[in-house]
């Protein structure tokens, strides 16, 4: 195996802290929201840190996967991720939905592309068959 990229970020404080990155590109105020118990401050929280990463690490994906198949995508494809944070008798857990939209696709090749995507996405196989992830192809009316 070879280590291609390493991010470093540290919080201090836990869910209501702060976080950065090393190199100092991320410098966030961290909230817990009201749902949750928190006074939903002005800050950002883990569930939305997590959505963002996920969502440009699958929307990658699908562009890795639509190159291989030669098909263009046009410049407003999306993947909009919605975590849940989620609790039930054993405790506290996640789960994912991801919305995909790629426009000029039919609905075959669209699926296609989002189901080969989750296969090669590494934040798909860092979570598969640990929290369920739904996958959403969102076609135009």
């Amino acid at each position: 195996m070879k280590t291609l990229y390493e991010g470093v970020s540290t919080t201090v404080g836990g869910r209501a802290g702060h976080a950065t990155t090393d190199d100092g590109k991320l410098d966030l105020k961290l909230s817990v929201p009201k749902a949750m118990g928190g006074d939903d401050g002005p800050g950002t929280n883990s569930e939305q840190l997590f959505g963002c990463a996920y969502s440009a690490c699958f929307g990658s994906a699908i562009a890795v996967i639509a190159k291989k198949k030669r098909i263009e995508l046009s410049d407003d494809f999306s993947v909009t991720a919605t975590i849940g944070f989620c609790e039930d008798e054993d405790g506290a857990f996640l789960e994912a939905t991801l919305d995909c939209y790629i426009p000029g696709v039919d609905v075959e090749t669209g699926e296609d592309i989002i189901k080969k995507a989750h296969k090669i996405c590494p934040f798909s196989k860092a979570t598969r068959d640990n929290i369920t992830v739904n996958l959403n192809l969102l076609l135009d009316e």
